[in-house]
Parts: structure tokens; C-alpha cells; sequence
């Protein structure tokens, strides 16, 4: 049976993370977009990557996770905040979670820090200063650190972490 990689992104960065566990891949695997037509009967074994917003997976990824029955099921993320903070783990927790209800075996999760939507960027610049999403000196500084990812790094990381996703899925 095949295995499928299944991304939703914003910016790009989860495309990007998501070609890079492709791009190791042998022909049992197939890369889709959740945005394209997916029957999931087709698949033993689904890797969705997501982009976190508030706190969990975004909308149209957590509508794909509805579909997801009787799976076995490895997550990877990417985020504007750092991939080993509070938030991160916060994060895929609640990924885990929605996931674990339909009966899937969940194993295997990577996050990975992404650039932050520039639109978010310019929301967050025009809140006022008492706004606990305004601009501080670290939110800038994660910001411009954020713009630097994904990157050859991550790229080599996921892969690492994608090939232990493969022997488990064999």
C-alpha cells in the first residue's frame, strides 16, 4: 500500500520541509498538497505536515486531520517561534491530540522553524504597545532569525528524523 506525505502551507516554508522528506523517499511514497483531491483509503501511512496558528494545526490542516481514520500518522510543523520552546511543544500536543481521536497510531513529530507571514508581521507591528502580540526587541529579534528558516539545516534535520518515520512505516 502506499505511504503519503500531505502538506498545507502558507508561506511555503511546510512545501519546502515537506519536498525535503520526499526527496528521500522511494516510490511507495507520494507528496500532495491538502489542498488537492486525496483519497485516503489509498494510504497505510500519512505524514501531514502543518503550520501552526494559534496554538495548534491550521484550519485547513485540522479539516484534513477529520479525514485521517485508521492511520498510522507522523507530524511535522513549522513555526515562526523557536522549534524548542513552550509554544512549539504546546503546539503539537494539541496536533496530537485532534489526531489520536480517530483511532490513528501517531508516531514520530518534528517541528521546524519557519519566516513569519509577512502580513502577520505587519498586524503585529500596528497593535499598540501594551498588546502582548506588539513588537519587543525579542519578538523582532525571533522574527529576524525566523526569516533565516527552513534552511540546509533543517532540511538535513528532517531528514534524519523522516528516515526513522520510514523504518517504523516499513
Amino acid at each position: 500500500m502506499k505511504k503519503l506525505i500531505a502538506y498545507s502551507t502558507l508561506t511555503g516554508n511546510t512545501k519546502k520541509v515537506a519536498e525535503a522528506c520526499f526527496g528521500i523517499c522511494d516510490e511507495k511514497w507520494e507528496i500532495k498538497d491538502i489542498n488537492e483531491e486525496i483519497n485516503l483509503d489509498n494510504y497505510e501511512h500519512v505524514v501531514l505536515g502543518f503550520w501552526v496558528d494559534k496554538g495548534t494545526a491550521d484550519k485547513k490542516s485540522l479539516e484534513f486531520i477529520e479525514k485521517i481514520q485508521n492511520k498510522k500518522v507522523s507530524l511535522f510543523g513549522t513555526l515562526g517561534a523557536y522549534p524548542d520552546s513552550d509554544h512549539s511543544r504546546e503546539s503539537m500536543e494539541n496536533v496530537k491530540k485532534v489526531v489520536s481521536t480517530n483511532n490513528n497510531q501517531v508516531n514520530g513529530t518534528f517541528m521546524c522553524q519557519g519566516a513569519v507571514d509577512p502580513k502577520l508581521i505587519n498586524w503585529m507591528k500596528s497593535l499598540p504597545a501594551e498588546h502582548p502580540h506588539s513588537p519587543n526587541p525579542e519578538r523582532i529579534k525571533r522574527w529576524e532569525i525566523a526569516s533565516q528558516h527552513p534552511n540546509e539545516e533543517d532540511f538535513n534535520n528532517v531528514q534524519n528524523w523522516f528516515k526513522t518515520i520510514i523504518n517504523w512505516s516499513e
